[in-house]
């Protein structure tokens, strides 16, 4: 294990750990931070621009970063040399993702929760949609299930526990709250998140060429659509003719309310 120094501006030592013979992890922190996240994509960034012979995959998660590389192409060490140079100069700064907004519904019967959820925070439904709605969420990353993002950062008036009794399936496309984050379910699945209410759009194809929709450092913005318009895009989606496209590649956004 070597512990490095980060960049000043970063504040803070990351290590650098093994993750069997074929993959390293970088951890910056032990907690769910944006600015921490911003140090793994910024990592992730320059490991992409310098184009390390024998790397074959970044995976970042909310405060560390795996690096997996074949051993035959390069040597762990000489790996753990080339990302110390890119760690002295990995200051976090916000990652040029992309904005999406997702069409949800908030309908009672495809939001089992939502009336509890609202009650939790003694609001009304519609003011937990429309704050839900009215902020910008950041993909922390992606896991779980395939293309699941994990998206922050509620307000303290919209964390919720999690439910005491996990429901044995969801919907694909639900719309979870728990904590401070909100999740995104592809395919449906056991879950213990509070549901407040689903998208029609399909967060992975593998027949795409890029299967996930979203990214980590990407921007959620959801838009509250109603019953009739979730069943009909629904329908469009089963067909493959619902097809989402980012709002903007360019310029950060606030992930807060």
């Amino acid at each position: 294990m070597i512990r490095p120094a980060l960049a000043e501006a970063a504040g803070e030592q990351c290590r650098i750990l093994a993750n069997g013979d074929a993959a390293l992890v970088v951890e910056f922190g032990d907690r769910i931070d944006l600015t921490l996240n911003e140090r793994v994509l910024a990592l992730a960034d320059r490991i992409a621009a310098a184009a390390i012979p024998g790397i074959l995959e970044t995976v970042p998660t909310f405060r560390s970063l795996m690096i997996s590389f074949d051993p035959s192409r390069i040597a762990h060490r000489a790996l753990q040399r080339r990302v110390l140079v890119l760690l002295a100069d990995a200051e976090g700064r916000p990652h040029p993702g992309r904005l999406w907004r997702l069409p949800v519904c908030y309908d009672p019967d495809v939001a089992p929760d939502l009336a509890d959820a609202a009650r939790h925070a003694d609001m009304p439904p519609e003011i937990f949609v429309s704050r839900h709605c009215g902020m910008i969420h950041h993909v922390y990353m992606l896991g779980f299930l395939p293309g699941q993002p994990y998206l922050g950062d509620l307000p303290a008036e919209l964390a919720l526990p999690r439910k005491e009794t996990p429901r044995a399936k969801v919907a694909a496309g639900s719309v979870g709250v728990a904590s401070h984050m909100t999740c995104v379910f592809p395919r449906a699945t056991p879950c213990g998140l509070n549901i407040i209410g689903r998208t029609p759009a399909t967060l992975w194809d593998h027949r795409r060429g890029e299967a996930a929709l979203l990214a980590p450092g990407d921007r959620v913005a959801f838009e509250q659509i109603g019953f009739e318009d979730f069943r009909r895009l629904n329908e469009l989606a089963a067909r493959g003719e619902f097809v989402l496209a980012p709002s903007d590649a360019a310029g950060p956004m606030e992930p807060g309310p």
